[in-house]
């Protein structure tokens, strides 16, 4: 970049624009049929009890669907996950470069930690399947407490790019299960827009980890901030342990009824 006078840091931004560009193009014009179609014909095909039990005119409001045990869970994997995410990744290359590390090895860090959050979606959604949500946000949350715990241990490049790719495995974990929950508590009518808010929420809370890491690493330290985003973690993982303890006592409440 430095033959065209641009900065060096410039590049990947074009880079990433032209690859938008071509991702938008593929879309317009290759993604046929249309998913909104698709979802509206599955929607006229499913016949589950959600559906009979809240038709179009008479599906949830946001509060009634958020004050549900599983939403709560699914959403609280989703939304703490993403800001302890994005409150380590943001400030990870700020604390490289206090120690000194050239710009590619911070850039070999940053990349490990995308591998790790993107690389292994088919297998989370797989595990998803296979054994369920909550085991899979359990996992994704206790991955990234243990990525928040030992990356501020060591600031040399490998240790620092498997924690951080740590860190986005469980981003990955807690995302997947946690949206993969969400949907199955809705109705088609309300898929739209109560993915939406909780697309909302999540925006937010990256704009709140990206403003505030700066703010907490010049406070307290990167060891400090691994600290706290620990205990964020711990958030998704106490609530799902008691979504499962709920369920597994009501079930057995409803069974013991039956006998009886």
């Amino acid at each position: 970049m430095n033959s065209f006078n641009l900065d060096e840091l410039s590049g990947p931004y074009l880079v990433s624009f032209v690859f938008l560009l071509v991702a938008a193009a593929i879309i317009f014009f290759f993604l046929r049929p249309d998913p909104r179609d698709v979802g509206r014909e599955l929607a006229d095909l499913e016949k589950t009890e959600r559906v009979e039990l809240h038709p179009l005119n008479n599906s949830r409001t946001l509060k009634e669907i958020f004050l549900q045990p599983a939403v709560l869970v699914a959403a609280s994997a989703m939304v703490f996950g993403q800001v302890i995410m994005v409150m380590i990744m943001i400030i990870t290359p700020l604390y490289m470069r206090g120690h000194e590390h050239a710009l590619a090895d911070v850039s070999l860090v940053i990349s490990s930690h995308v591998f790790g959050m993107y690389a292994f979606s088919i297998l989370s959604g797989w595990l998803a399947d296979r054994f369920g949500r909550a085991p899979v946000i359990i996992t994704g949350a206790a991955t990234l407490i243990a990525a928040c715990l030992t990356a501020p241990l060591s600031p040399d490049v490998l240790p620092l790019g498997f924690f951080l790719f740590l860190l986005g495995l469980g981003w990955n974990f807690c995302y997947v299960g946690g949206s993969s929950l969400l949907a199955d508590q809705l109705s088609p009518q309300e898929r739209s827009r109560t993915q939406g808010f909780n697309d909302l929420l999540i925006g937010l809370v990256s704009a709140v980890g990206s403003l505030g890491s700066g703010v907490a690493f010049a406070a307290v330290g990167y060891g400090i901030m691994g600290i706290i985003g620990a205990m964020i973690a711990a958030i998704p993982l106490v609530m799902t342990l008691w979504w499962l303890t709920s369920k597994s006592s009501i079930a057995m409440m409803v069974t013991e009824t039956s006998k009886k």
